[in-house]
């Protein structure tokens, strides 16, 4: 097995801060607005939009606003979900087939959709779900060896082209962790669940970990980022509501979130290079997706290099994997043999709240001690769990239930 280590390095972080921001806020529903289920959870800078609807069996979707909806379903699959979305109109999620088994996917623009398991897991037993894709043909997501998703995850990101894993150990997620979003530059952030049960967001900035945690949240999941170095996500407050929130690096501050008709039960899952939102709110089963606009023109310099995009054919991906052309009589035939290639890349141990180590001699147990305890999701046997990993309808927090 390959192993990549990352460079050890030291980080200065500013303290983290709250920040003022407006949006306009749009409602979306698939179907009828007043019992609905639709989450929206990703959307490119042409303002496509990644998501899903239908509580009792999920069918994914892409959306251009203001209504035009396309049904996007893997072929013959019980459940999908579309959950990421890139520029060249690629997308990553997950389904589940007639067997019970979760397997996460992506599809190019010409309608070739891919299995991709982790083959490091058990065949008949693991769990996949891919979260992001970004525009060099990279997703991000995470497997689980039961196939009921009750065993500890771990986060990868997968090179699509190549076939290629590459494993993330996240310091201290002894109840596991996932990868919910990967840019252009590489940079991935995702949620890890610590000894004592806590959830912290995390970002991975060109080798450098940082931990990310609401200011006074008990609980914290970063889903999503940009190219500009935003961050999105939701957190918990002392009175167990839910609010999603935006995270700039360039300046370490916050920004909370609340569609105004789901204050408290608010997740932002999803942001494009114009600082445009998309999640959802409500009490589950009838979830509201939305679409949140800067009402401010945001003018936060860039915190990264974007490089050209590499010169690859998007067609070129995986050249051992088998494919099949989305349509309506397409049969899944043999789907995308397990890619046999990965690497695990071990990430610096966290010394503080907002530092990293460099030389992994430092006990990962020092966490942000702001977060209080809470429960990890183990979803029940052929149920889907929700993209990023966060609580399931079924299972949310009393405060949103």
């Amino acid at each position: 097995m390959k192993r990549t280590f990352l460079a050890m390095v030291f980080a200065l972080l500013c303290c983290a801060s709250l920040f003022a921001q407006s949006y306009s806020f749009e409602r979306v529903s698939f179907g009828d607005p007043n019992v609905s289920f639709t989450q929206l959870l990703g959307i490119n800078n042409s303002d496509v939009i990644a998501g899903y609807h239908n509580f009792q069996q999920n069918q994914g979707f892409t959306l251009t606003l203001p209504n035009a909806f396309t049904t996007e379903n893997f072929p013959n699959s019980v459940m999908t979900q579309v959950i990421g979305i890139n520029n060249t109109l690629t997308t990553a999620g997950f389904y589940v087939d007639n067997a019970g088994k979760t397997h996460g996917f992506f599809r190019t623009s010409s309608g070739q959709f891919t299995t991709v398991d982790f083959p490091g897991a058990p065949t008949s037993t693991s769990f996949n779900q891919l979260l992001s894709q970004n525009d060099y043909y990279e997703a991000a997501g995470y497997y689980s060896a039961s196939i009921n998703n009750s065993t500890p995850d771990i986060p990868y990101i997968y090179d699509e082209v190549g076939g290629v894993f590459h494993v993330l150990t996240i310091p201290g997620a002894v109840g596991g962790a996932q990868a919910t979003g990967i840019n252009n530059s590489g940079m991935v952030c995702g949620f890890f669940i610590d000894g004592n049960g806590i959830n912290h967001g995390w970002l991975l900035n060109h080798g450098v970990f940082m931990p990310l945690n609401f200011p006074g949240s008990t609980f914290t999941q970063a889903l999503g980022l940009n190219n500009r170095g935003q961050v999105v996500g939701a957190y918990m407050d002392a009175s167990r509501l839910t609010h999603g929130f935006v995270y700039s690096i360039g300046t370490a501050t916050f920004v909370s979130v609340d569609e105004p008709n789901g204050f408290g039960t608010t997740l932002v899952n999803g942001i494009n290079d114009a600082g445009k939102l998309v999640g959802f709110y409500g009490i589950a089963p009838i979830n509201t997706g939305f679409v949140a606009t800067p009402i401010a023109a945001d003018s936060e310099p860039l915190v990264e290099n974007h490089q050209t995009l590499r010169n690859v054919a998007p067609t070129a991906i995986s050249p051992s994997a088998e494919r099949f052309i989305d349509s309506d009589d397409a049969a899944p035939a043999a789907v995308s043999p397990r890619a046999e290639r990965f690497s695990t890349i071990n990430v610096p141990p966290v010394v503080s709240g907002n530092a990293v180590s460099t030389n992994g001699n430092e006990s990962p147990s020092a966490i942000n001690p702001r977060a209080v305890r809470q429960y990890r999701t183990v979803v029940p046997p052929n149920a889907v769990q929700l993209s990023g990993g966060h609580l399931p309808p079924t299972e949310q927090p009393e405060a949103v239930r």
